[in-house]
């Protein structure tokens, strides 16, 4: 929980320039494999490598990271039967590389500190609505499939790939 703004545990600025504040979420069928999605540039789905990730957001002000991880997930995803199985011990974080902090960053985060969370999911796969998300959020992803943890950092952006790692490792006795 959040105590005047402060997240506990939460990184230093390095180099004078903060850690924007987020979260992950690995969503856990009951077969053991994760929901991965497939990032939607505006035209249904990404063409490019390495696109596919677990859900992800930022945590608003005030925001307590389970909530805010619950709500990303809804807002991504439309999936609400969740229950939280797991949570990462602390932050993990990932620097963004010069070109994507230039060009879509403002230079206002050096890169993201996340907190993440393991959910069972308990509904329905046609509760899962990634096209037309809730509350007229827009889509953040295109397709959507169940696949094995171990893959997971294959997946994801190169610059990624360290924090899919420990998440990865931090859950896998969820998956097995």
């Amino acid at each position: 929980m959040t105590r005047n703004g402060v997240l506990p545990g939460f990184p230093a600025e390095v180099d004078g320039k903060p850690y924007r504040p987020c979260v992950g979420i690995m969503v856990i069928n009951g077969q053991g494999k994760v929901w991965v999605g497939k990032r939607d540039d505006g035209n249904g789905s990404a063409d490019y490598e390495f696109a596919w990730q677990m859900p992800q957001g930022g945590i608003d002000p005030q925001e307590d990271p389970k909530l805010a991880a619950l709500r990303e997930l809804y807002e991504e995803t439309s999936m609400k039967s969740v229950s939280v199985i797991g949570e990462t011990e602390g932050w993990l974080t990932y620097d963004y590389p010069a070109e994507i902090l230039a060009d879509t960053r403002k230079g206002k985060y050096r890169g993201q500190a996340q907190k993440w969370y393991a959910v069972r999911f308990e509904g329905a796969e046609s509760e899962i609505n990634i096209l037309t998300p809730p509350d007229g959020h827009s889509p953040e992803f295109g397709e959507w499939r169940w696949e094995e943890a171990s893959v997971l950092p294959g997946l994801i952006v190169p610059f990624k790939r360290p924090v899919y790692e420990q998440v990865v490792s931090a859950f896998a006795h969820l998956t097995a």
